[in-house]
């Protein structure tokens, strides 16, 4: 388990560049949050953007949650197929929120520390932070292994219908 929300991994596919790119374009959406039609479609497995080279997704989901991976993903052609190098990170604004309540917390713990010296208020502050960064990697590593399920069944998905 990593000690902060980030994760890579590297797939290797006999499939070409073009048909993970392809595929991966026919299950993503460039999403309109205030279009409810957007949410209408269930085939379609991820939000994001698919280029030529690679892709920015996350999974697509109907209720809001802080700590969904980003995915970023880098395609590389072989002679055999290719190979995806993949990145699960957080969004920039929850890392913001992680990091930002974490400093807060750990500051107000230094201030009962040293300037108006009570321990208890101290070790609360310290252990709430820390308590703050520890939900926040679970809640990260439980998001993570299902976008990364729901990816791999994709590409697994990809094998089966080309066999």
């Amino acid at each position: 388990m990593n000690l902060i929300p980030y994760h890579t991994e590297t797939l290797v596919s006999p499939l070409s560049k073009e048909e993970v790119l392809g595929h991966l374009m026919r299950v993503t959406r460039e999403v309109n949050f205030l279009d409810s039609r957007t949410y209408q479609n269930d085939q379609i497995k991820f939000n994001g953007m698919v280029g030529r080279e690679g892709f920015r997704i996350s999974r697509s989901i109907k209720k809001g949650d802080t700590f969904l991976p980003l995915l970023i993903g880098k395609l590389e052609d072989t002679p055999r197929g290719s190979i995806i190098f993949l990145e699960f990170r957080l969004f920039p604004s929850a890392v913001f929120f992680l990091a930002f309540w974490s400093i807060v917390l750990m500051a107000f713990s230094a201030f009962y520390l040293f300037f108006l010296p009570n321990l208890s208020y101290s070790l609360i502050c310290f252990l709430l932070a820390i308590g703050n960064y520890a939900l926040g990697l679970m809640f990260f590593n439980r998001q993570y292994k299902i976008s990364r399920e729901v990816f791999h069944r994709l590409i697994n998905f990809q094998l089966k219908d080309k066999d």
